[in-house]
């Protein structure tokens, strides 16, 4: 068992650069399987939800070649398996992404139902409902989803609930298809963009990405050949942007996109936090405790709910009576428990949680109950009086490239131990 030794408090000061995104990377690693070629992904962050997809494509006989710790090489021509091993693809919820993939590839797919993160339900009804109206039979069974069609048709798709796993799933399915597929009340996320751009730069015709109507026009195959860098990741840069904040210290992000971050800039410098944009890299400080705030967690572009831990260790520390109100996961709230240990005064109930500001919280075993619960307690740990054991890293594993080694450069005291 590894966990993490976490000595506080400390002042973060310094600077750190931000990895490939991570919601990005799961999508365009199986989003290859439409090419019938090559192409070489970079800026793909180390991460073990990244390390299992390419192992899946190579189990369907996918050709992987690593020409850095953060670039990788893909042959797609040769595909021998439609079928994504269960042990696989239960281990990380992206993996639903390889349905859409080789449904449009190969016309037919069978993975297992996806896992990941504890959040509460999180159905596929949605992707579900976008493969049938492209002209798909899909069965649940067994714990896996079997999709198949003679061929695909374009269509139009109204998707009840923005998600955006059934975005980029039915994006994926009609990249292919006969026609013409609209996509309405589409998800607007950044990493929806990164996939759209990826596809396109391969040859797709996918237009409206970043909007609430995505149009795909569909061609015959998609010929690679290309290289694509991923986008960098807006929740490491937001991790470390709060971070800042609750430790009083002073960071600069480097390799970031400032205004996917705007809903955050906007509520860090209403509780007194401060940022400054220079091109790339942002600079976030904070001189003084922060102030209470309420937050209400949405689809892009309001305020994301992957970071909505790292908020709530803010707001525990906060002067005055918060409040967060999730509006996309009714199990978000798992890690207040974890806190409250430390030291915190948090009463959480159903998407509901108030935090009454403590002066400080003190070292204390703490388990991560998801990856960016994990990410939070880290933070906690770091500003928390005393020694902090924080156990369950495989979650944090999943989703941030180093990031002891990212912390420890900043100037926190934090080793991951074996035990």
């Amino acid at each position: 068992m590894e966990k993490l030794i976490i000595n506080g408090p400390t002042r973060l000061v310094g600077d750190v650069t931000i990895s490939g995104a991570k919601n990005a990377a799961v999508a365009i690693i199986p989003a290859t399987l439409l090419i019938d070629g090559t192409c070489t992904l970079e800026n793909v962050p180390n991460i073990s939800d990244v390390k299992i997809s390419i192992s899946i494509l190579e189990k369907l006989g996918v050709k992987i070649k690593w020409i850095g710790p953060n670039t990788v090489h893909i042959d797609t021509t040769n595909i021998s398996s439609s079928r994504a091993p269960l042990d696989m693809t239960s281990k990380f919820r992206a993996s639903y992404y390889m349905l859409g993939a080789l449904l449009g590839r190969l016309g037919n797919a069978e993975v297992g139902l996806p896992g990941g993160c504890n959040l509460g339900a999180r159905p596929i009804d949605q992707h579900i409902k976008g493969f049938e109206a492209l002209g798909a039979k899909v069965n649940v069974s067994q714990g896996k989803v079997l999709a198949e069609a003679s061929s695909l048709v374009g269509t139009s798709i109204y998707l009840d609930t923005v998600s955006v796993g059934a975005t980029i799933n039915v994006m994926l399915a009609a990249v292919l298809a006969d026609g013409t597929t609209t996509i309405d009340n589409a998800a607007k996320e950044p990493h929806v963009v990164d996939v759209a751009n990826f596809l396109n730069t391969m040859g797709a015709d996918i237009h409206g990405a970043g909007t609430d109507m995505i149009k795909i026009n569909g061609v015959k195959s998609l010929k690679g050949g290309a290289t694509y860098s991923v986008v960098p990741d807006q929740i490491e840069a937001g991790t470390f942007m709060l971070a800042a904040v609750a430790s009083k210290g002073d960071i600069t992000i480097h390799n970031c996109v400032p205004e996917h971050l705007d809903c955050l800039t906007a509520k860090i410098e209403e509780i007194g936090g401060h940022v400054e944009i220079n091109g790339d890299s942002i600079h976030v400080w904070c001189d003084s405790r922060p102030s209470k705030a309420i937050i209400k967690t949405q689809p892009y572009p309001g305020f994301p709910t992957d970071l909505q831990p790292q908020m709530g260790v803010v707001l525990s520390v906060a002067d005055g009576t918060s409040i967060i109100n999730e509006g996309i996961w009714e199990s978000r709230f798992q890690y207040t428990a974890e806190l409250n240990k430390m030291g915190a005064n948090i009463t959480a109930q159903g998407k509901s949680a108030v935090f009454e500001g403590t002066d400080f919280l003190s070292g204390a075993p703490v388990y991560a109950s998801d990856l960016r619960a994990g990410a939070a307690l880290i933070i906690a740990g770091i500003i928390a009086n005393g020694e902090t054991q924080l156990y369950n890293l495989q979650h944090i594993d999943r989703g941030y490239e180093n990031i002891e080694a990212k912390f420890r450069n900043l100037g926190a005291d934090i080793t991951r131990v074996t035990e």
